[in-house]
């Protein structure tokens, strides 16, 4: 029935909606108002990507980037503070790489999309779109010029971050790349895999030349030492295995590798006869570029996998952790130090050698050498909290290691320790814990006055400010799963999964009192709307009814708020959830045999009993009027009942998992369901709709709270993030809703169909590096739309000609509004300024889509653009790309021979243009460059010169005044 309609014969509406809440417009359409995402806060950071040290205010050391779901923090270590958010759009963030200059960070995502943000804006201007599943390593080269990303599609694609494009994808992996390092002196690249195998990748030529076979089992981590001249893998055992490197090219002597080899690593107990076979192998094949021997292992203390692998800057220091809670700390020794170390055991061997007889002074000189274990010597191991997720190191140039660990539970720590010392002593610098749960939230609940948020974990009680987003209070308790404030928000209560019921006093946080209420998990509780007691309902079958009551606390002086059994119903079977009606004449009790009981609250008799879940009830309200109970299953339906007869009215089928929570909005028959499935969805219990999904979290939603005005909802998933959505002025009209939702899943349609094909390209090594998304669809329409309006322009200005010709006369010819929304540019100009806006990572993938139709049109525009010499390098780069990939049908095109002809005699001749202009640019930057350094060499002398005869003055000046004191 129509609200209006109801008002107008005098009756009250049913489902009317409060002021501000939802109206009626023109008699016919209700109008619902919109909730967004408002804050996202209780995750310090997320388990899915890594932790990384960053440059900001010019320190580094002292801020750390943590993945925090879809967004990446910036953390103070010092002070515990979060100082900058990168924003993120919807998907998690899974890795995270600083540019060498400290200035960018790279962010990759689960849906395969890499973000470069620059750290002085917070700003992310850079998208890369080019896996089709999660980026699981990001690695800059020494220059930060180049990116290299590895994924679990298997592909591994090097980006150009000044260009903003992609250069090449790399095939060869066949399960999920796990670690991509770029080498220093050399244009190589070496990647590891789950597929257990390390590719050697030549730049110059894209291809993979070597792959290492020596390793039973997926390969988890990547690091070079040594100067680059040995690699250092992890793989699922507890052995590091080390290999040396020989760069062919630096090798005169064909025999130095194998010396080289020998010096390094001594026969060892270490090197079986599997993996000779396998150096065997590796040998078998035309060496190239480098030969790449296993030089022996380092034996780990945990024997678990290696969860990362990785060295500081500087390659001095070399750490690892498997799945438990300890880093393990090497130190690689220098050539120097391994020269003084040598020098050392030869004056030891001499003197054994003079000690003893003749026969033994002749031993082998092969006798006096460097173990592996002394080279890559064992430092010490740093003993978290928690299991470990990923670290990140430093290393100061006064030598102190700063080690900072991002733990599974939801924790910063930071470490210094002295690694030259002869004892290290690991110190833990800071700890940063107060600004989430060490667990999963399992009960939300918002102070009347709609100002304070409730969240209880296995491990403590947090008190929140929701307009600050700030923890203002942080109690020890229990395993909570359920909870309310006291009616006057002084105190709080919390029910366990040991049955206990915990009172909080929220001004001094401390626990009042402890009552053991249930014998099993205290799984429901419901504040009676006379506020003077509550129910609680647990695992034990029982539902119990408490009041409020005033005792004399432990000195006698005072009065302090208590909780008093009043009676006890016993049941069936276990009670999960339990709800008064809200004129407290009903108690609703949602049992573990897939029914609600209904029960009379004043004499406890039954009323009603609600079948026909095919699973429990782990959630149900009941609305404002008392004239309806929604109840959610893990069946993944919601069922909407009468009171009066306990008829089912309706039946949906909410998530596709689930229902953990479901609450109405305060004076309305709208409620907000979550699920397992990772989704917050709200309902119109009246006209059975569902209204609009609130996506955000991105693993189970366990619970939500609803402030009493009905203007805030708090969520909190198995991600450890709460999230505050927010009720705006905005109307949500459900047309319009479903509109977008359509036009959102043929985007992700899009981006799921298979990507074109390159005319005579194979499926090799290598490929585009870019993929087909919504946007290069659009771009690609955008440059078509472009063309059409070029030739229609062209056209019609022929045909102006001729009428102008036919009548003697100038005829004013109209102008498109289009071009004179861009200040009356010709048509080719406004092809040239939608290339221009074209982003450069889609470029390639804009014209691949293309039909080749517009082709020739773009090849005349070139040649004309070209030749004013207007945006010569974006020209020339997209007349290349099509030249590629319509070889075949443009050399045959008679038509097109002399437009060929003449884009190679223009583009030869603008490029070689430009690149003298960018001679001469950079000649005059370096002549700056060494006019400005030579300037402050002088001035560092002229003021090394003032202090030193500051200095002398001053000593002066004292001799004297000692003189006259004798």
């Amino acid at each position: 029935m129509c609200t209006c309609s109801a008002i107008r014969r005098g009756g009250k509406a049913e489902g009317q909606l409060p002021p501000g809440s939802g109206n009626c417009t023109m008699g016919l359409t209700k109008q619902y108002l919109r909730y967004t995402a408002s804050a996202l806060f209780g995750v310090i950071a997320s388990q899915k990507g890594n932790i990384v040290y960053v440059t900001l205010r010019g320190e580094k050391g002292r801020y750390v980037a943590v993945p925090a779901c879809e967004h990446v923090f910036i953390w103070d270590t010092r002070k515990g503070e979060k100082v900058l958010i990168l924003q993120g759009l919807k998907q998690e963030v899974t890795s995270l790489c600083p540019s060498p200059d400290g200035l960018h960070l790279a962010v990759g995502y689960e849906d395969g999309s890499i973000r470069v943000f620059s750290l002085l804006s917070g700003e992310g201007n850079v998208t890369f779109n080019g896996h089709k599943a999660a980026v699981t390593t990001l690695q800059y080269d020494q220059l930060g010029g180049r990116l290299v990303s590895g994924s679990k599609d298997t592909d591994v694609i090097v980006w150009d971050v000044i260009n903003e494009s992609g250069l090449y994808r790399l095939r060869g992996h066949k399960d999920a790349v796990t670690q991509a390092l770029f080498l220093r002196e050399k244009n190589l690249l070496v990647t590891s895999g789950k597929d257990t195998l390390v590719k050697w990748w030549d730049l110059d030529t894209q291809h993979c030349f070597k792959t290492l076979v020596g390793h039973r089992t997926e390969v988890w981590g990547l690091a070079f030492v040594s100067q680059e001249k040995r690699l250092i893998t992890g793989a699922a055992d507890s052995e590091l295995r080390v290999w040396n490197i020989t760069y062919i090219q630096e090798a005169t002597d064909p025999n130095e590798p194998e010396s080289k080899k020998s010096k390094g690593s001594p026969a060892k107990a270490e090197k079986t006869s599997e993996v000779d076979e396998t150096s065997a192998l590796d040998e078998m094949p035309e060496e190239r570029l480098l030969r790449c021997n296993k030089a022996g292992s380092i034996m780990r203390a945990g024997r678990d996998r290696v969860v990362t692998l990785a060295t500081d800057r500087t390659g001095r220091i070399l750490a690892c952790h498997g799945t438990d809670s300890v880093l393990e700390v090497f130190c690689v020794l220098t050539e120097d130090e391994i020269c003084k170390k040598m020098e050392k055991k030869m004056r030891k061997a001499k003197k054994k050698a003079k000690l003893k007889s003749v026969e033994e002074e002749e031993e082998p000189e092969g006798s006096v050498e460097m173990s592996l274990q002394e080279e890559i010597q064992r430092v010490t191991s740093i003993k978290a909290s928690a299991k470990i997720k990923s670290f990140d190191l430093i290393l100061s140039p006064k030598g102190e290691l700063k080690a900072t660990l991002l733990l599974q539970n939801n924790t910063i720590e930071s470490y210094i320790l002295n690694p030259s010392a002869q004892v290290p002593q690991v110190v833990r610098a800071s700890k940063i814990t107060i600004g989430g749960h060490r667990g999963d939230v399992r009960t939300l609940a918002f102070s009347s006055d709609n100002i304070a948020v409730l969240s209880a974990a296995a491990e403590s009680v947090k008190i929140w400010n929701r307009s600050t987003l700030q923890c203002i209070r942080t109690m020890a308790c229990e395993y909570a799963l359920c909870s309310l404030f006291v009616p006057g928000d002084r105190q709080v209560i919390i029910g366990t999964k040991t049955g206990k019921l915990q009172l909080y006093d929220l001004a001094s946080g401390s626990l009042l009192e402890t009552l053991a209420a249930h014998d099993g998990a205290l799984w429901s509780i419901s504040l009676s709307p006379d506020q003077r007691g509550f129910v609680t309902g647990g695992a034990d079958k029982c539902v119990k009814f408490w009041d409020f009551e005033l005792v004399k606390d432990e000195n006698g002086t005072q009065k302090r708020l208590s909780m008093k059994q009043t009676r006890i119903l016993q049941l069936d079977e276990d009670v999960l959830c339990v709800r008064y009606s809200p004129n407290q004449k009903l108690l609703a009790i949602s049992l573990l045999d897939c029914t609600v009981k209904i029960f009379y609250t004043d004499t406890l008799k039954f009323f009603l009993s609600l079948y026909g879940h095919k699973l429990p009830v782990l959630c149900m309200d009941i609305s404002y009027d008392g004239a309806l109970i929604a109840t959610g299953s893990a069946d993944r339906n919601v069922k909407i009942w009468g009171l009066d007869f306990g008829d089912c009215h309706r039946s949906l089928f909410a998530h596709d998992d689930s229902v953990m929570t479901l609450q109405f909005v305060h004076k309305s028959h709208l409620f907000f369901t979550a699920g397992k499935d990772h989704k917050i969805k709200q309902w119109d219990a009246d006209k059975f709709e569902h209204i609009q999904t609130l996506e955000g979290h991105h693993q189970e939603v366990w619970c939500l709270a609803l402030s009493p005005s009905g203007d805030y909802i708090v969520s909190s998933s198995h991600d450890k993030s709460l999230r505050l959505w927010e009720r705006t002025r905005e109307p949500l009209i459900l047309e319009e809703e479903r509109e977008m939702q359509r036009e959102a899943e043929y985007e992700e349609s899009v981006a799921k169909e298979e990507q074109p094909v390159v005319a005579g390209e194979t499926q090799g090594e290598t490929g585009l590096a870019g993929k087909k998304t919504i946007e290069t669809v659009k771009a690609a329409e955008r440059i078509m739309e472009a063309i059409e309006l070029y030739r229609e322009e062209t056209a019609k200005r022929k045909e102006h000609q001729a009428i102008c010709k036919a009548a003697g006369k100038e005829v004013p010819l109209p102008v498109n509004p289009i071009l004179q929304a861009y200040g009356n540019i010709s048509p080719s100009a406004y092809v040239l300024e939608v290339f221009k806006k074209v982003k450069s990572s889609e470029l390639e993938e804009s014209l691949l889509v293309l039909p080749f139709s517009y082709v020739p049109d773009l090849l005349v525009l070139f040649n004309e653009h070209i030749q004013r010499g207007s945006e010569v390098e974006l020209l020339c780069r997209a007349l290349l790309f099509l030249l590629r990939i319509h070889f075949g049908r443009i050399t045959s095109n008679q038509l097109l021979v002399t437009v060929i002809e003449n884009l190679k005699k223009t583009t030869i001749s603008k490029v070689s243009e430009v690149r003298n202009v960018l001679g001469f640019n950079m000649a005059g930057l370096q002549f700056l460059k060494r006019e400005i350094e030579a300037k402050d060499e002088v001035t560092f002398f002229a003021d090394a010169t003032d202090r030193f005869e500051e200095k002398r003055r001053k000593r002066k000046k004292k001799e004297k005044l000692v003189l006259a004191v004798v």
